[in-house]
């Protein structure tokens, strides 16, 4: 398991534990299915539906192939949704966090990027080249700037729980250049 994968893993399986297990988590963007993996084998819900636009050659666990706007499941039908390091692949973040959010019921889970200058964008758009590109997936470079999500989030009735911000997911000069520009959240539907 790479580093980085598994220190976002570390973070996020004492977060579940506040609520797992569950009946449905529903992982979107799911790449190759390492995060779908770890959560069914961790126990953190009785079933985990892996959901993506792209299908990679190799996978953990088969995703279920949708058309990138509209999510193939019924309003609030899944307990906790997660979204890792995903939403800024999205043509447009704010409209898949909103589908996103029609299809959970109780938890929200992202991982992903923000910044606040020119010079964290930058450096958001060469870690996601040197990071992404080998696999086919494109950089859209649709990064959040000073967590603009969050009112998407607030407008669809949920609230934070629990923030990190920065994440240390990177070591090294590589950690120290970018730590800064992760975060991890969590969010509970309040109404």
């Amino acid at each position: 398991m790479n580093p980085y994968r598994r220190r976002i893993l570390d973070e996020i399986v004492p977060w579940c534990r506040l609520f797992a297990p569950v009946d449905r988590w529903l992982d979107f963007g799911s790449g190759d299915g390492f995060f779908a993996q770890q959560i069914a084998a961790k126990g953190l819900a009785r079933e985990v539906v892996p959901v993506d636009v792209l299908r990679r050659e190799r996978v953990l666990i088969e995703p279920v192939m949708y058309d990138g706007v509209t999510l193939p499941f019924e309003d609030r039908s899944f307990d906790v949704s997660s979204a890792f390091d995903v939403l800024h692949h999205t043509p447009d973040p704010e409209a898949s966090l909103q589908e996103i959010l029609r299809c959970t019921s109780r938890f929200f889970l992202i991982k992903d990027h923000t910044y606040r200058t020119k010079l964290g964008w930058l450096a958001l758009g060469v870690l996601d080249e040197i990071g992404n590109r080998k696999f086919g997936v494109p950089s859209n470079y649709h990064y959040q700037r000073r967590f603009t999500w969050d009112r998407v989030l607030e407008r669809a009735g949920f609230a934070r729980r629990i923030h990190l911000h920065p994440m240390a997911v990177n070591r090294g000069p590589v950690g120290l250049a970018t730590n800064g520009l992760q975060f991890l959240s969590l969010w509970e539907r309040a109404s």
